[in-house]
C-alpha cells in the first residue's frame, strides 16, 4: 500500500456522478481507519459537503496581485502593454487602463516600467475553508460571484493536500484550464462517465486531455446499464481499464436528492467501492 495516493475525479461533462463517487469513495475508505483527504477543487460550484457535511473550523481569504497604476508617475511609454499577453493592461494615448479580470498575475508589467509606476494590489477571488467531516480532512475552495481566476483559487485548494493518506480530488467538470491545474501531479484520475453518446463523446475529449498530461488514468461508469455499449467498446479498443461500474438505482437518485451518501442508505453498495480500491491498490 503506497504512502500516500492522489486521486483526481474527473469528467468531461457536467452530472456523470462525478462528486457522488468521489465523496462515497472518501467516507468508505475513512471506514477503513484509514486517513483521507477530500478536496473540493471544482470551486464554481462546490456541492462535496452537501454530502459529507463537514464541520467547517477555518477560512482564509484567498488573494492575487493585480497591477495599480500611479498615473502621478507614469509616462505612458506603453511598455506595460507590449509585455501584457492578455490585455489586462493598455495604454491609449495618455491613459494607462487596467483590467484585472484578465490579469494573470504574472508581474510582468511592473518589472518593465521604467518609471516604477506599477504595484500589486490585493484582489480577492474566494476563499478556502478547512473542516473535517467524520474523519475526513475537508477542504474546498469557493469562487466569489463575478470572478474568473478559477485555476489560482484551485492551486490555494490544492497546497493543502497532505503526505501519507489518500487525497481525493473533485475536479470540475470539462477539459479546460481548471481542470488541467486540478489533475495536475495526481497518481491516477478517474474519468467517470455513462454510456450515452454525449458521455462517450466528453469521454474521448477526457482521455485526450490525460494523455497529453501523461498521467495514469482510469474509467468509471456510473449508470452503467442504460444506453449502450459504445462506451465499453471504445474503452476496449483504447485499452483502457474500466475500474469502477455502478447500475442505473432509483435509490441513489433518490439519497443524492436528499444529500445523503449513497454507501449509507444502501451499505450494499460499498462492495463496489471495495473493489475498486483494491484495484488500484490504494486499500
Amino acid at each position: 500500500m503506497p504512502t500516500d495516493f492522489v486521486i483526481a475525479v474527473a469528467s468531461g461533462k457536467g452530472g456523470t456522478g462525478k462528486t457522488t463517487i468521489a465523496a462515497n469513495l472518501a467516507q468508505y475508505t475513512a471506514g477503513l481507519g484509514r486517513p483521507v483527504q477530500y478536496l473540493d477543487c471544482d470551486v464554481e460550484e462546490p456541492n462535496g459537503h452537501i454530502f459529507l457535511k463537514p464541520k467547517i473550523d477555518q477560512r482564509r481569504d484567498i488573494a492575487i496581485d493585480v497591477p495599480e497604476v500611479d498615473l502621478e508617475k507614469c509616462t505612458a511609454c506603453g511598455k506595460c502593454g507590449e509585455i501584457c499577453q492578455y490585455s489586462a493592461i493598455i495604454c491609449i494615448k495618455e491613459n494607462v487602463l487596467t483590467f484585472e479580470q484578465l490579469c494573470h498575475s504574472c508581474g510582468g508589467c511592473m518589472r518593465v516600467c521604467p518609471a516604477d509606476a506599477i504595484k500589486p494590489k490585493p484582489l480577492n477571488i474566494g476563499d478556502v475553508e478547512i473542516g473535517n467531516a467524520d474523519g475526513i480532512d475537508f477542504i474546498q475552495g469557493r469562487l466569489r460571484i463575478g470572478h474568473v481566476r478559477t485555476p489560482s483559487l484551485i492551486r490555494e485548494v490544492k497546497k493543502y493536500v497532505k503526505k501519507d493518506c489518500l487525497a481525493i480530488i473533485d475536479v470540475p467538470p470539462g477539459t479546460s484550464c481548471p481542470v488541467v491545474e486540478a489533475v495536475k501531479g495526481a497518481d491516477l484520475v478517474l474519468l467517470v462517465t455513462e454510456p450515452t453518446p454525449f458521455g462517450l463523446n466528453d469521454l474521448k475529449l477526457a482521455v485526450d486531455l490525460v494523455r497529453k498530461m501523461k498521467l495514469p488514468f482510469a474509467v468509471a461508469i456510473n449508470r452503467c446499464d442504460i444506453g449502450d455499449d459504445d462506451v465499453e467498446k471504445y474503452c476496449g479498443a483504447e485499452n483502457i481499464n474500466i475500474c469502477l461500474k455502478l447500475p442505473d438505482d432509483r435509490r441513489i437518485a433518490e439519497a443524492y436528492s436528499t444529500g445523503q451518501m449513497m454507501i449509507d442508505v444502501l451499505p450494499e453498495y460499498e462492495h463496489y467501492f471495495a473493489d475498486f480500491t483494491k484495484a488500484i491498490k490504494v486499500s
